[in-house]
């Protein structure tokens, strides 16, 4: 039985500091890139296309502004969204300020009464700046992109659905 839902922000939080130090000219060392591409919420979107490598060589390049060849459209997107992020940190705080007040103890009493097959006491919800899916499930982990995000009026909503309502329907239909 469901006991929390836990929210993971720490692939956002890193990629918050690299947005900041490159908008604000400074060189990002090698080193926080590679610690940042060794991250959980990473690990769950790397596949054959999109790799820990891929990762690294996207952020190297974009904080050292040099020109990326991506070798498919997962890295193009990722590329791009990196992109997107420095032109207006306005609207990158407005994705990550709900974030960080988001509390999910009401969906997690709410769950507490179903009655399912799985018998997780924790789901763990992680926001990670991704490439192309909205997000993806492994095991008790739901890993949304938060590129995906879209802010209105203090609110955040996935393809015009509230996200908390998004978060609910996922955990229902694809952990629980």
């Amino acid at each position: 039985m469901i006991q929390r839902i836990k929210i993971n922000l720490d692939a956002v939080e890193s990629l918050l500091y690299f947005w900041q130090a490159t908008a604000d000219k400074e060189k990002v060392n090698e080193r926080f890139i590679n610690d940042v591409s060794d991250m959980e919420g990473y690990k769950y979107i790397y596949d054959e296309e999109f790799t820990k490598e891929s990762l690294r060589k996207i952020l190297s390049a974009v904080t050292n502004k040099e020109i990326f060849t991506s070798q498919n459209r997962k890295e193009g997107r990722f590329w791009n969204n990196n992109l997107w992020m420095l032109e207006d940190l306005g609207y990158t705080d407005m994705m990550v300020s709900p974030l960080k007040h988001l509390n999910l103890e009401n969906l997690a009493t709410d769950l507490k009464e179903l009655n399912t097959e799985k018998s997780y006491e924790e789901i763990e919800v992680i926001f990670v700046p991704a490439h192309l899916e909205d997000y993806y499930v492994v095991d008790n982990k739901l890993i949304v992109n938060f590129f995906r995000l879209r802010p209105e009026d203090g609110d955040l909503f996935i393809n015009e659905k509230g996200l908390v309502d998004f978060i609910e329907e996922k955990i229902r239909t694809e952990i629980l």
